[in-house]
């Protein structure tokens, strides 16, 4: 049985998208960079702890567990879920006018062992007055998201290019997903 270490409801529409049966297990993993951490370590070490955390709360033995994390990366700066709208417009002026990147990683842990595979992204952002901020802010859309926006919603007007991939940005790449998935025979071609 495959079970998805998150409570997001975007990285279950994602693989109710593609076919994917499973169940939730939840899972509470400290989300905290550690000093000297690069942003891509951060990304893959907290899916991996989630997929991990999900495992031991399951007493099945032939279960398989997805973890994922996605994070808004500008230079060194992990950009994560915004504290409140002070906190959300301070990302997005940070984030305005300038090329980010969105670090997504999944890991598929089992009993027998653990894999993992990550999707790059970059995005441009225009550059964003106070009016446009203040407007998508009000939205209460940042909430929740890292980065302060959801490619999905109306925070896609606040993107300008995207090089890589839409779902990897909502939180969850389903290509890689789906071929780390199909190569552990959890699903089919």
């Amino acid at each position: 049985m495959l079970y998805l270490a998150s409570q997001s409801p975007r990285r279950r529409q994602l693989l109710e998208q593609i076919g994917v049966s499973f169940r939730i297990v939840d899972v509470d993993v400290p989300e905290q960079r550690a000093v000297g951490e690069s942003p891509r370590d951060y990304v893959s070490r907290v899916a991996r702890e989630k997929a991990r955390a999900g495992l031991a709360a399951l007493e099945e033995a032939s279960v398989a567990i997805l973890g994922a994390d996605t994070e808004v990366v500008l230079g060194d700066e992990v950009f994560g879920k915004p504290d409140d709208a002070e906190d959300a417009a301070r990302m997005l002026r940070q984030l305005s006018g300038r090329v980010h990147e969105v670090i997504s990683t999944v890991w598929l842990v089992t009993r027998a062992g653990e894999w993992s595979d990550t999707s790059l992204s970059r995005v441009t952002m225009p550059t964003l007055d106070n009016a446009t901020i203040t407007a998508y802010i009000a939205t209460r859309e940042p909430f929740g998201k890292a980065g302060a926006y959801a490619i999905q919603g109306h925070g896609a007007k606040l993107i300008e290019h995207l090089d890589g991939s839409h779902s990897g940005v909502m939180g969850m790449p389903i290509y890689e997903t789906a071929r780390l998935l199909r190569a552990h025979g959890l699903i089919g071609a």
